[in-house]
C-alpha cells in the first residue's frame, strides 16, 4: 500500500531564482530537485512515494511548501498548500492544482498543481506489498520459514490451538520468497470492516479445518508453530473479539508485611579531622540507633550489630532512607559535630543480590559542604530481611581486612565509585481537576458569613527525594492552583535513592490532607548506559489517583490519597518536570549546603504539553452477572469516567480552553452536570453529540443463585460514552503498547515451553526457537513503527531520549534473541529461558512510560447511591490506533472485567469475593477516528439513539439491540480438583464447585473431607441464549468462571478459589469428532487472591442447538451409577484411560503428634487413600511407648489413569481410635505428585561396569606429578577411568612423610603437632570453603561474562563495536581487580601468609546438612500433618508451621501390574517387604548423641543495649540440657565451643531442637532463636550420618579418628549390607570392593612415633569414595560442621542468626566410643609490647616565644594499644625544641591478651558503671603512636600521629632522612612485617595528619623500638616503665635549653637573653658608658669651664 504524490508545476512565481519544494505526509519529508533560475514557472515533475503500513485516514493531510533556494542562507518559504486526504481515500485517484498560502495564512497568487495516487490492493487494508520495511530474510534457497503463529499482526491469536486439541495441521508456509508472505497477511489483517462479511479467505486459519488447509499450503505440520496456549491461563481461540482477563484478584500493594534490617557497622577509617572521638549513628526513618564512642581516633574499630524490625507495605518500605552518619566527641550534654553521612533507601538494599552489601565501605559526605569531597569511609554489612529471604551470610570465622576500599564501596553494580553532587530541579507549574476538600455545609457556613463562593482547597505541593522534603508556596482557594516555583534538592549522583514522591496537599488549619501522591522511579527516566541521559521529565502531567472524590471528614480510603494501594479514583493532575545538573564542586560561586531551595520560574505555554485534543471513549455493558447478594436488590447502575468527565460529583466539560463555545450552557460546574445527566436534548456542541451519557439507567438485579445476582439486560445492553479533553500524547502509550504486546507474546510463549517441559512433551527447544524468531522480528517491527511522527507537539526531551534508547534496547534484544536462537540446544533450553525472562523483565521496564497523558479509565458500580465496587483501565488498553500493533490490547475487544472493593476493603477474603462481573467493550480514540467505534463488538445489532434528530448519524447509540440470538447447551465435565485450601479446622475442606456461564449457574455435589475431590460429574446447561452471530460465538465464546467453595453445615459456604475457562464450541453444522471433539480434561490453576490455590481437571464444550432441538446433539451416556442418582458422570471419551497400579506403602512411624481437643492421642491409625481405593496401618497400641507400628510394608491396587500427569493425589489421614469405636481426625496430608515414588526396575547398563573388568584407584601421589592433578592407574583390560581430586594436604603429607623416611630436615614452617588443635582444623576448614565460594562464584561470573560476550559477537555489526568496547571494559575491570589482589597477596604473601600449613581438614558447610544430602530422605520420607484452617497469608511460599500437628515417617512406592519376574526372583527377596527390602527393623533403639555447638552468629539481639547474653539450651524428647550459667555477655557472635552428651531412645525421641536463648538478670530469658534437627532419619539414612568420615585416619593428636568403628569394619558391614563382594585387600597397599581396587598408604604412627602396618587408610579410601560404587553407592557424610539457621516461632520465616555445630550418633549396643573432641574455645595468649621511644625529628612547631616570635614546640609522644585508651601512656616533656628534635629514652609498656588465630586483641571490661558483669571485645591489634605539642594554660595541641598494626606493617626506616610520608601513602606496596614474627624491630616512622584540604601532610619522625615478649618471657626479665628501674634508660642529652622558664628564671635569662643577644648587650653597655661619659662630660663641663676660667 503506498501513497505516491507527483509534484508537477508551482506558477506564478514572483522574480527569478532556485526553487524547492518539500513535500510532507506522516511526519516524513521529501526534497524535490532544485530548479535552477526559473522565472515565474517552476517544473518539477518529480514523484515522491510513501509505502505506508496502515490504512489512510480521512482526516491525515498532506503538506506541500515551496522555498526560494539559496547556497549560503537558510531558504526562504513562499508559500504553503495542505491537503486533507478525505478526497483521496474515498476515490483512489486525484489531480488538484491550487494556490499557496503564506506565514499570515493569507492566499498568494502562486499556484501548485499535483496529481495524488493512492493504492489499495483489493479495498482492504493490508500491510506493505513489496516488503519495503520488513526485511524478509532469504533462506539460501529462497524459500521463507515462519517460526510463529502470529503473523506480525496484532490481529491475530494468541495461539494456533487450544491447548488439550490433538496438534496435527498447524501449517508451516515454505513458499518461494515474499509473495506468500504478503497473501499471508493480505488475509489476516482484513480492515475491521469486512471482518464479519468476508467468507472463508484461504489464509485464515481457523482450528477446525487446519488439517486441510496445511495440505494446501504444503508441508506437513512443524512442531515449532505450534503453540501449546498456557495452560495455567484463560485458552484463547482464534478470533479477537474478546480479551483475555486477569484471574489474580486481590491488590497486593499496600498491605503491610514483616521486615528485618539489620546493619553492622565494622569500622570507620579516614575520618578527617584531628584527634576526634567518633560515634557512628545508623537511621532508619525516624529510628536511630548508636554505636559506643572510641576515644582519640580516626580510623575507630566497632564491630557492633543493630537490627531494627518494622511492618509495613512494600513501597514504604523501600522508600524509607537509610542513613549512616558520624559524629564527632557526642556526649549526653552535646548532640556533637557531625563529620559527614551516607545515604541509600532500602528498596536499592533489597535489589541487590542476596538482598545485602557485605563488608563495604560506605563514602562519607558533608551535607553542609559539597565542596569538601570525601569524610572518610565506614564498612558496614546492611541485609534487609523479608518475610521467606533466606540470607546466605558470607562466613565469619576469618574477615580478611578487604583494605581496598575504592574496590568495595558501598554502592550497587553499575554505579562508578566517584559520585558527583549534582543538582535535581523539580518544577512544580500548576494543577487542575483538584475535588473539594471540605463539605458542603462548612462552604455554605462560609458563603453566609465570608459572602463568597470560593473554592474548597487550599493546595500545595510536597516533594521529598532522599530524605529532604521541600515545598511549595499554599495557593488559598484554588481548583486549578498555578505555582510556577521550581524545587532544588542537591544530592550525591547517581542518586542511591530510586523514586521521588510527588503529593498535592490541602493545607488546612488542624493537618495538612494529601489529596493525591504520585511516585517517580528515577531509573524510568534516565538511563545509566554508554549512550544514557541524566534525569530527565516533562513538562508533562502526571495523573494521581486515591479515594473517591465525594469529601467525607473521615475518610476511610485516605491512605490510598498517599500513595499506599491502588488508587480508586481520579484526584487531579499536576504538571511537572524534573531536570538535573551535575554541579562543578570546584567553581567559587557554588551554593555549599544540600538545604533544599525553593524559588519561582516563569509560566510554560498552554502548548508546551501537546495539543488539545477531542478524545471519544465508548463503552456498551453486554452483560453484568456475579454480582454480590450483599449489596441488596436496589436498582445498580455503572458509572464510567476518565479523568474528571462523567463524574457525577464534580463532572466537567471541556477544558476552560475549550469553554467559549459552551456559554450557553450553563456557567456552575453544578447545572453541567446535571445536563449530562438528563442527558437532555440540547445540543451542547455543534456535532449534534450530546456531551457525554457516562452512566447506564439503574436496574434491579435479578436472582442468580444462593450468593450472586445479575441485571436482565439479555438483548438490550446499555452504552454510556463521554467526550473528553486531552493533550494528544498518543505516541507514548502508543509505544507502549507495542513493547506490552509483544512482552505478552513473549510471555505466553515462555509459559508454553515451561509447560511442555513440565509435561515432559516433545521438543520444547523447537517452540523456543519460535519464541525467540517472534521476538526478533516483533522488535525490529518496534524499530520502524516507533520512529514515526517526532515532530509531534509537546515531545519532552525524556521522549526523544526514551525513544532512542528503548530502540536500541530493542534493536539489540532483536539480535540477541536472533543469537540465542542459533544456540537452543535440547540441552541447554532451560539456561536460554533464564536468558529470556531476563529479556520479558527488561520489556516490561521498558513498557512502562514515566510521563502520563490520558489518565486511567474507572467503572463503578452504584447502588441506591453508594458506590460499591469498581474496575480501572488503564487507558493505553482501550486506547486506538490504526496501526495494528500500536492499538491497546483491550481496544474494541470484548473484556471480562472483575469489580472489587475499594481501597483496604479489598484485602483478605473480602477482597477475593468478586463483587460483580462484566462483560465490557470499551473503545477509547480521537473524536476524528471514531468512524470504527463499533466494529469490534459482536455483530448482529441495532443501534438505537437517544434522540431523533439532523444529522443524528454521529450520534453514538444509547443502548444496542441485538435481533441475532443463538442457543446453546453447554456440557461442564467437571472431574476433580487437588491440592485445596484447608478451610476447616480438621484442615480439610467439604469442597464443592460452581460454574457460571452467562447468567446461569450450576453446582457440583460437596464431596466431604477431602483437598482432592474428584466429583467425576457432568453439568449440563440448557437453553443458554448468546446474542451475536454464530460465527463469531464460534470462535470467542464467553469465558467460564468456576468458583469453589468449602460446605459448611452452619453459616455461608466459604469461598476457597476461583479459575477461569473457555469452553470449545460446535456449531450445528460441525461434526462432533475428532481432532476437535471430544475436548480433553485439562489443569486450571486455581487462584484465591493473588495466591494459587490448588488445580482443576475439567473440560468444557458448548454446542449450539439447531433447529432440531436438543435430539441432534451428542448423546449423553446416562448415569452408570445407580448410587449418585440423578448425578451424571464425566462421559466415558473425555474421562481419562484407566490401568492398574498397585501402591505399596512403607508404615514406619509417628511423630510429634500433638493433642487433638486437648486430648492427648494414644492409639493412632494411618488410613491411606488414592483414587477411591486404599489400606490402613496397624494400630498403634500405646504411642507414647513405641510411636512406630508393627507391620512395615501394606499395599493396595488402585485404577489410575495411564497419564501420569493426571494421576489423582495420594491422602495420608491420621485417626485417633477412642473408646466404644469413635474415630478421631488427627491430620492429614496429601502427596500431590506421586511421580517421584514411581519404581524403576535397575536398568542393566545403568552405572553397573560388571563387564569392564577392575578400576584401579590409586591414592598414592608421585612426586613428579603436578600438585592438583590426579593420579588414575588403569588396568590394560578396562577402558573406564575414575577421577579422584587430591587434596593438596594430602599429597603434601606424603611428602612430608618421604622426607622423614629420608632422614631430611623438616621445613622451618611444618607446624608442630603439638601446637595443632581442632580450632586450626577448623580455621583451615573454613578459609578453604571461602576459597571454594569465590572460586565458584568467579567461575559463575566467568562464564556469565562469556556468554554475554558470545551473543554479543554473534549480534550484527550495529552492536558489535559497542559490545566489544563493553566486553574489553568488563574485562578489564576483571583484570584489575585480579590484578591489584594478587599485588596485594604478592606484597603481604610474602610476610603475612606462609604457604598454607597442612592441616588435615573438615568439612564446613554453610547450610545446614539436609539441604546437602537432600533432608535424609533416601528411603525414610517424613510427610507434615495439617490440621486447622489454614493461614491467609499473602506469600504462601511460607509454610504454615502452626498447621502442623505432627509427622508421618513412611515411603511410598507405585507401579504398574504385572512387574517383571526378575525382581522377585532375586535371592533373599522378601515378599512380605515388596520393594522396600533390606529396610532395617524398626524397634526401640538406644544411642547416645554428642552435640557439639562451636558458635553462634548474627544472633538477633534481645536487650535494650542491642546486644545479647547468649546461652545454649538443648532439648530431645524429655532431657532438657540448660547451659544457663555459662552464658556469654553482651555478644551477638558467641563463640561457645561445647559438646552435650544426650543418652535417648528411638523412636519415642528424634526430635532435637538446639536453642539459643538470651540471660537476664531480671524476668523469664527470651528465646532468641532455636532449630530442630530429626536424628532419626540421619541415623537410618544410608549417607551414614551418624558420625562424618574423616579425611584422614590418626590414632592421636588434634585429628583423631572418633568414630568407635575404625574405618575397615565400616567398609565390612557397608559391604555386607549391600551385598557386595569384598572388601578383599591385597598385598601392597589394595584393597578391592565389587569392581573398584583402591591403593594408598599402609602404615600408621602411634603417639610414641613408631610405625604400625594397618589396613585402616584403604578402607578409608574406599570409604570416601563410596558413591562410585556401583549399585548401591552413595556419598557417605563427611567429617564436617553444618551452619543452621536460627528461627523463632513469633517472627515465622525470618532468620535470627545462625549457629555452628555438628551432632555424632553411637548405638548403646556396640562399644562406647572415645572421649568427646575439645573444641572449648582457644583462650587468649598474655603477651606484653615493650615501646621504647628514643627520638623525635622534624616535628612541626607550633608555638610562637613570648619575647622572641621563634617557633618552637614543646614535644611529648603518646601512645596506646588500640581499644585501651585508658591505658595510654605519655613520655616527658621535651621543652623548646627549636628543630623539632626530641630525646627521649623512654619506655611503654603494654600487657594484652591476643588470640593468634584471629589476629585480634581480647579486651574484658564493664561496659559502664551499672554492668552486671565484663564484657569481652575483640579487637584488631594496632599500636598508635601521637605527638603532641604540650601547653600549660590551654588544652594540648595534637600534631600528628601512626598508627601500625601490629600484624602488618611497614618495616621502619634506617634513619630519619629514609622516613617518608609514602610509608604510609604506599603502605600497601611496601614490605610489611608482623611483630608477632620478628618480635623485635627498630626504626623510624613518619607521624601524619591532615590538612585543611584533607591531604595527609608529615608532622614528624618518631625513632621507636618494639619489642613482644610473651607473659612467661616478661616476668623473667621485667622491666621499669618510663625509665624507672629494672633496666633503667639513660637520661636523654637534650640541649640546654629545654626547661620550663618559670621555674628557674635564672637560667632562663642566661640562655634566652645571653645566648641570643649576647654582643647586643655588650654594644649597649658600651653605648651606655659611652654615654655616661658624653653625660658626666657635658654636665661636668661648664663647671670645669668655669674653674678654668677663674682659674679656681
Amino acid at each position: 500500500m503506498a501513497l505516491v504524490v507527483y509534484l508537477k508545476t508551482v506558477t506564478a512565481l514572483r522574480g527569478k531564482g532556485d526553487r524547492i519544494a518539500k513535500v510532507t505526509f506522516r511526519g516524513l519529508s521529501f526534497y524535490s530537485r532544485v530548479v535552477e533560475n526559473c522565472e515565474d514557472e517552476a517544473r518539477f515533475e518529480q514523484a515522491f512515494r510513501w509505502p505506508i503500513g496502515s490504512q489512510v485516514d480521512g482526516d491525515e493531510m498532506l503538506e506541500i511548501q515551496v522555498f526560494h533556494y539559496s547556497k549560503v542562507f537558510t531558504n526562504r518559504l513562499i508559500g504553503t498548500f495542505c491537503m486533507v486526504l478525505q478526497k483521496v481515500v474515498q476515490e483512489g485517484h486525484l489531480e488538484v492544482s491550487d494556490t499557496l498560502i503564506d506565514d499570515n495564512n493569507t492566499a498568494i497568487r502562486t499556484t501548485v498543481s499535483i496529481e495524488i495516487k493512492y493504492q489499495t490492493m483489493d479495498g482492504s487494508v493490508k500491510v506493505w506489498s513489496d516488503g519495503e520495511f520488513l526485511d524478509i530474510p532469504n533462506d539460501c534457497d529462497g524459500t521463507f520459514q515462519f517460526e510463529t503463529d502470529s503473523l506480525l499482526s496484532g490481529r491475530s491469536q494468541s495461539s494456533a490451538t487450544s491447548p488439550g486439541r490433538s496438534i496435527h495441521g498447524i501449517p508451516t508456509f515454505r513458499k518461494a520468497g515474499r509473495g506468500v508472505l504478503s497473501a499471508m497477511k493480505r488475509g489476516r489483517i482484513r480492515s475491521a470492516k469486512d471482518d464479519h462479511k468476508k467468507g472463508d479467505d484461504p489464509a485464515i486459519l481457523d482450528a477446525e479445518d487446519l488439517d486441510g488447509k496445511a495440505m494446501r499450503l504444503g508441508g506437513g505440520p512443524d512442531p515449532d508453530t505450534i503453540s501449546l496456549a498456557s495452560v495455567t491461563a484463560v485458552t484463547t481461540n482464534v478470533s479477537n473479539k474478546r480479551s483475555k482477563p486477569d484471574i489474580k484478584m486481590e491488590p497486593s500493594s499496600g498491605r503491610p508485611v514483616d521486615y528485618q534490617i539489620s546493619v553492622t557497622v565494622i569500622e570507620a577509617r579516614q575520618l578527617v579531622g584531628l584527634n576526634m572521638d567518633p560515634v557512628v549513628c545508623v537511621e532508619i526513618g525516624d529510628e536511630k540507633k548508636y554505636t559506643s564512642m572510641k576515644e582519640s581516633t580516626n580510623c575507630p574499630y566497632y564491630n557492633e550489630y543493630f537490627v531494627f524490625d518494622f511492618h509495613l507495605p512494600l513501597d514504604v518500605m523501600f522508600d524509607k532512607i537509610l542513613k549512616i552518619s558520624v559524629i564527632h566527641s557526642k556526649n549526653l550534654l552535646r548532640s556533637g559535630t557531625l563529620v559527614g553521612t551516607f545515604k541509600l533507601d532500602v528498596g536499592t538494599v533489597y535489589s541487590q543480590p542476596e538482598h545485602q552489601f557485605h563488608h563495604k565501605w560506605a563514602m562519607l559526605s558533608d551535607p553542609d559542604d559539597i565542596t569538601a569531597g570525601c569524610k572518610g569511609y565506614v564498612k558496614c554489612d546492611i541485609a534487609v530481611v523479608g518475610k521467606g529471604d533466606n540470607i546466605k551470610t558470607p562466613h565469619k570465622a576469618n574477615e580478611a581486612d578487604e583494605d581496598d576500599i575504592e574496590g568495595n564501596l558501598l554502592l550497587p553494580e553499575g554505579v562508578p565509585s566517584e559520585r558527583q553532587w549534582a543538582r535535581f530541579y523539580v518544577k512544580i507549574y500548576r494543577a487542575e481537576g483538584l475535588p473539594k476538600m471540605n463539605t458542603s455545609i462548612i462552604a455554605n457556613v462560609k458563603k453566609a458569613f465570608i459572602g463568597e463562593n470560593r473554592d474548597l482547597v487550599d493546595p500545595y505541593v510536597l516533594v521529598q527525594f532522599a530524605g529532604q522534603k521541600g515545598k511549595t508556596s499554599v495557593q488559598k482557594s484554588s481548583y486549578e492552583p498555578i505555582w510556577n516555583e521550581q524545587i532544588a534538592f542537591t544530592e550525591m549522583f547517581p542518586p542511591l535513592c530510586r523514586r521521588l514522591k510527588v503529593q498535592i496537599r490541602d493545607s488546612d488549619k488542624v493537618n495538612d490532607v494529601a489529596i493525591g501522591t504520585h511516585f517517580i522511579d528515577l531509573r524510568k527516566i534516565a538511563n545509566d548506559g554508554d549512550k544514557g541521559f541524566l534525569p530527565t521529565m516533562g513538562p508533562a502531567w502526571v495523573n494521581m489517583y486515591g479515594s473517591t472524590r465525594n469529601y467525607t471528614l473521615m475518610d476511610e480510603h485516605q491512605d490510598l490519597n498517599e500513595g499506599l494501594g491502588e488508587g480508586v479514583s481520579f484526584r487531579a493532575r499536576l504538571l511537572i518536570s524534573i531536570a538535573m545538573e551535575v554541579l562543578d564542586t570546584t567553581s567559587a560561586e557554588i551554593m555549599s549546603s544540600t538545604e533544599v531551595q525553593v524559588e519561582p520560574v516563569s509560566n510554560i505555554s498552554e502548548s508546551a504539553t501537546g495539543k488539545m485534543e477531542e478524545f471519544f471513549l465508548f463503552g456498551s455493558f453486554l452483560e453484568a452477572t456475579m454480582i454480590d447478594r450483599k449489596i441488596g436488590d436496589k436498582p445498580i447502575s455503572f458509572e464510567v469516567t476518565i479523568g474528571n468527565y462523567g463524574n457525577q460529583i464534580d463532572g466537567v466539560s471541556k477544558p476552560t480552553s475549550a469553554k467559549k463555545t459552551k456559554e450557553g450552557a450553563g456557567e456552575s460546574e453544578e447545572e453541567e452536570s446535571e445536563l449530562i445527566h438528563n442527558s437532555s436534548d440540547e445540543e451542547g456542541d455543534d456535532d449534534g453529540d450530546l456531551t457525554s451519557v457516562p452512566s447506564t439507567p439503574p436496574m434491579k438485579p435479578v436472582i442468580t443463585d444462593r450468593n450472586y445476582f445479575h441485571l436482565p439486560y439479555f438483548e438490550k445492553k446499555p452504552c454510556i460514552y463521554i467526550k473528553s479533553w486531552w493533550q494528544d500524547q498518543r505516541r507514548r502509550l502508543y509505544n507502549s503498547n507495542i513493547m506490552d504486546k509483544i512482552a505478552d507474546k513473549l510471555e505466553e510463549g515462555l509459559n508454553d515451553v515451561q509447560e511442555i517441559i513440565k509435561t515432559e512433551k516433545a521438543y520444547p527447544e523447537r517452540r523456543l526457537r519460535g519464541v525467540l524468531e517472534e521476538l526478533s522480528t516483533n522488535c525490529s517491527r518496534f524499530v520502524t513503527l516507533a520512529n514515526k511522527d517526532q515532530n509531534q507537539a509537546g515531545r519532552t526531551k525524556l521522549d526523544r531520549e526514551r525513544l532512542k534508547s528503548c530502540m536500541r534496547e530493542m534493536e539489540s534484544m532483536g539480535q540477541q534473541a536472533k543469537t540465542i536462537r542459533t544456540q537452543v540446544k535440547k540441552n541447554t533450553v532451560r539456561d536460554k529461558l533464564k536468558l529470556v525472562q531476563n529479556f520479558l523483565q527488561r520489556l516490561r521496564f521498558l513498557a512502562d512510560e514515566p510521563q502520563h497523558s490520558i489518565p486511567d479509565v474507572f467503572i463503578w458500580m452504584i447502588s441506591n447511591n453508594k458506590r460499591i465496587a469498581y474496575a480501572r483501565i488503564p487507558s493505553k488498553d482501550i486506547l486506538f490506533s490504526i496501526v495494528d500493533e500500536e492499538m491497546g490490547k483491550d481496544c474494541g475487544k470484548v473484556k471480562a472485567v472483575f469489580l472489587r472493593l475499594p481501597g483496604k476493603k479489598g484485602f483478605g477474603p473480602a477482597g477475593w469475593t468478586v463483587q460483580a462481573k462484566l462483560e465490557m467493550y470499551l473503545w477509547l480514540g480521537l473524536n476524528k477516528q471514531r468512524k470504527d467505534f463499533l466494529s469490534g463488538l459482536p455483530s448482529g445489532f441495532e443501534e438505537i439513539k437517544a434522540s431523533k434528530g439532523i444529522g443524528i448519524q454521529a450520534v453514538p447509540p444509547i443502548s444496542l439491540i441485538y435481533n441475532m440470538k443463538q442457543v446453546f447447551q453447554l456440557r461442564a465435565h467437571m472431574y476433580q480438583a487437588r491440592s485445596l485450601f484447608a478451610a476447616d479446622s480438621s484442615g480439610l475442606s467439604d469442597p464443592f464447585a460452581r460454574v457460571f456461564f452467562s447468567t446461569h449457574s450450576q453446582v457440583t455435589e460437596v464431596l466431604s473431607e477431602t483437598l482432592c475431590p474428584t466429583w467425576d460429574q457432568l453439568l449440563v446447561f440448557d437453553n443458554v441464549e448468546l446474542y451475536g452471530e454464530a460465527s463469531e460465538l464460534r470462535d470467542d465464546p464467553p469465558i467460564i468462571v468456576i468458583e469453589l467453595y468449602d460446605q459448611d453445615t452452619v453459616g455461608k459456604a466459604e469461598f476457597i478459589g476461583r479459575t477461569f475457562a473457555k469452553p470449545l464450541t460446535k456449531m450445528v453444522d460441525e461434526h462432533y469428532g475428532p481432532p476437535r471433539f471430544p475436548p480433553q480434561l485439562e489443569y486450571y490453576q486455581i487462584y484465591r487472591g493473588n495466591c494459587a490455590a490448588g488445580d482443576l481437571l475439567a473440560a468444557f464444550e458448548l454446542l449450539q442447538i439447531g433447529p432440531a432441538g436438543r435430539a441432534a446433539l451428542p448423546p449423553i451416556d446416562g448415569p452408570t451409577d445407580s448410587d449418585h442418582g440423578p448425578i451424571l458422570p464425566v462421559p466415558l471419551g473425555i474421562r481419562p484411560v484407566l490401568s492398574r497400579y498397585r501402591i505399596e506403602v512403607l508404615f514406619w512411624g509417628l511423630r510429634d503428634l500433638k493433642r487433638v481437643n486437648l486430648a492427648q492421642v494414644d492409639r493412632p491409625r494411618v488410613d491411606i487413600e488414592c483414587g477411591g481405593k486404599g489400606v490402613q496401618s496397624a494400630l498403634i497400641q500405646n504411642y507414647k511407648k513405641n510411636p512406630n507400628f508393627s507391620t512395615l510394608v501394606k499395599w493396595f491396587e488402585v485404577d489410575l489413569p495411564e497419564n501420569e500427569l493426571l494421576h489423582p493425589p495420594l491422602n495420608i489421614r491420621v485417626v485417633d481410635c477412642r473408646a466404644f469405636g469413635r474415630y478421631t481426625l488427627v491430620g492429614s496430608h496429601a502427596v500431590t505428585t506421586l511421580r517421584k515414588f514411581i519404581y524403576s526396575p535397575p536398568s542393566k547398563t545403568d552405572n553397573n561396569w560388571v563387564h569392564t573388568g577392575d578400576i584401579v584407584v590409586n591414592m598414592d601421589p608421585e612426586p613428579n606429578f603436578k600438585k592438583m592433578d590426579t593420579i588414575v592407574k588403569l588396568d590394560a583390560t578396562t577402558d573406564a577411568v575414575v577421577k579422584i581430586d587430591m587434596n593438596e594436604d594430602e599429597k603434601d603429607k606424603e611428602k612430608k612423610k618421604k622426607k622423614k623416611k629420608k632422614g631430611d630436615e623438616i621445613e622451618e614452617e611444618e607446624p608442630d603437632e603439638s601446637m595443632l588443635d581442632w580450632w586450626s582444623k577448623y580455621f583451615a576448614s573454613v578459609e578453604t570453603m571461602m576459597e571454594n565460594l569465590r572460586a565458584h562464584e568467579a567461575a559463575m561470573a566467568e562464564a556469565e561474562e562469556k556468554e554475554d560476550m558470545e551473543i554479543a559477537a554473534e549480534s550484527t555489526e550495529i552492536k558489535a563495536d559497542d559490545f566489544s568496547v563493553k566486553g574489553t571494559k568488563l574485562k578489564e575491570k576483571s583484570k584489575d581487580k585480579k590484578t591489584s589482589k594478587d599485588k596485594k597477596k604478592n606484597h603481604d604473601g610474602t610476610e603475612k601468609r606462609p604457604p598454607k600449613p597442612k592441616v588435615d581438614e573438615l568439612l564446613v558447610y554453610n547450610k545446614e546438612l539436609e539441604s546437602e544430602f537432600d533432608n535424609f530422605e533416601d528411603w525414610l520420607h517424613t510427610f507434615n500433618l495439617y490440621r486447622g484452617k489454614a493461614g491467609d497469608d499473602v506469600d504462601h511460599n511460607v509454610i504454615d508451621d502452626d498447621r502442623i500437628v505432627g509427622r508421618f515417617k513412611g515411603s511410598l512406592c507405585m507401579y504398574k501390574l504385572p512387574l517383571s519376574e526378575e525382581i522377585t526372583r532375586d535371592a533373599g527377596f522378601d515378599p512380605n517387604m515388596g520393594m522396600f527390602q533390606s529396610i532395617p527393623h524398626n524397634d526401640p533403639i538406644n544411642v547416645l548423641m554428642r552435640i557439639y555447638i562451636i558458635r553462634a552468629t548474627d544472633l538477633h539481639p534481645a536487650d535494650i543495649n542491642g546486644k545479647a547474653d547468649p546461652y545454649i539450651v538443648i532439648r530431645l524428647g524429655k532431657t532438657e540440657v540448660k547451659d544457663k550459667e555459662n552464658y556469654i555477655s553482651k555478644q551477638l557472635n558467641p563463640v561457645f565451643g561445647k559438646s552435650f552428651d544426650i543418652e535417648a531412645t528411638f523412636p519415642m525421641e528424634s526430635m532435637l531442637t538446639v536453642a539459643v536463648y538470651d540471660w537476664d538478670l531480671v524476668g523469664t530469658d527470651d528465646l532468641i532463636g532455636e532449630t530442630k534437627i530429626d536424628l532419626e532419619n540421619r541415623y537410618y539414612s544410608k549417607h551414614r550420618a551418624t558420625c562424618g568420615i574423616a579425611s584422614h585416619y590418626s590414632v592421636h593428636g588434634y585429628n583423631v579418628w572418633r568414630d568407635p568403628q575404625k574405618p575397615s569394619q565400616i567398609l565390612a558391614k557397608l559391604c555386607k549390607d549391600g551385598k557386595l563382594d569384598g572388601p578383599h585387600n591385597g598385598p601392597g597397599g589394595k584393597v578391592k570392593v565389587a569392581n573398584r581396587v583402591f591403593l594408598g598408604p599402609t602404615e600408621i604412627e602411634d603417639e610414641s612415633g613408631l610405625k604400625k602396618q594397618t589396613e585402616e587408610h584403604l578402607a578409608l579410601t574406599a570409604l570416601r569414595h563410596w558413591e562410585e560404587i556401583p549399585r548401591v553407592g552413595c556419598k557417605l557424610v563427611p567429617e564436617h560442621v553444618e551452619t543452621r539457621p536460627l528461627l523463632n516461632p513469633d517472627k515465622p520465616g525470618i532468620e535470627q542468626g545462625r549457629i555452628e555445630m555438628w551432632v555424632d550418633m553411637f548405638p548403646m549396643d556396640v562399644p562406647a566410643p572415645g572421649p568427646a573432641i575439645d573444641i572449648s574455645p582457644r583462650k587468649p595468649k598474655r603477651y606484653e609490647l615493650r615501646v621504647i621511644i628514643w627520638n623525635t625529628d622534624e616535628v612541626i612547631l607550633e608555638d610562637d616565644d613570648y619575647f622572641t616570635g621563634e617557633k618552637s614546640s614543646d614535644i611529648f609522644v603518646r601512645g596506646w594499644l588500640k581499644g585501651q585508651q585508658e591505658d595510654k601512656q605519655d613520655t616527658d616533656v621535651h621543652y623548646h625544641s627549636l628543630t623539632g628534635e626530641g630525646n627521649f629514652n623512654w619506655r611503654f609498656v603494654f600487657p594484652f591478651d591476643y588470640l593468634m588465630a584471629e589476629e585480634k586483641i581480647v579486651i574484658s571490661k564493664k561496659e559502664s558503671m551499672f554492668s552486671w558483669d565484663e564484657t569481652e571485645y575483640k579487637i584488631p591489634a594496632r599500636l598508635t603512636l601521637q605527638v603532641w605539642d604540650a601547653d600549660h594554660f590551654s588544652a594540648d595541641d595534637f600534631l600528628g600521629a601512626i598508627e601500625l598494626d601490629l600484624n602488618k606493617f611497614p618495616r621502619g626506616a634506617k634513619t630519619a632522612k629514609q622516613c617518608s610520608l609514602d610509608m604510609v601513602l604506599k603502605e600497601q606496596e611496601l614490605p610489611s612485617i608482623s611483630i608477632f614474627k620478628q618480635k623485635r624491630v627498630k626504626g623510624w616512622w613518619p607521624f601524619v595528619a591532615r590538612d585543611e584540604n584533607d591531604e595527609f601532610e608529615l608532622t614528624g619522625k618518631v625513632e621507636a623500638e618494639l619489642h613482644l615478649l610473651t607473659a612467661e618471657e616478661a616476668e623473667k626479665s621485667p622491666v621499669g616503665l618510663g625509665r624507672k628501674d629494672p633496666e633503667p634508660l639513660e637520661k636523654p642529652n637534650r640541649p640546654d635549653t629545654t626547661f620550663l622558664w618559670f621555674l628557674s628564671p635564672l637560667k632562663a635569662i642566661r640562655y634566652l637573653i645571653c645566648n641570643r643577644y649576647k654582643w647586643l648587650i655588650i654594644k649597649i653597655v658600651l653605648a651606655l658608658l659611652l654615654l655616661i661619659m658624653v653625660g658626666l662630660f657635658l654636665y661636668s663641663m661648664p663647671g670645669y669651664l668655669v674653674k678654668k676660667l677663674l682659674g679656681a
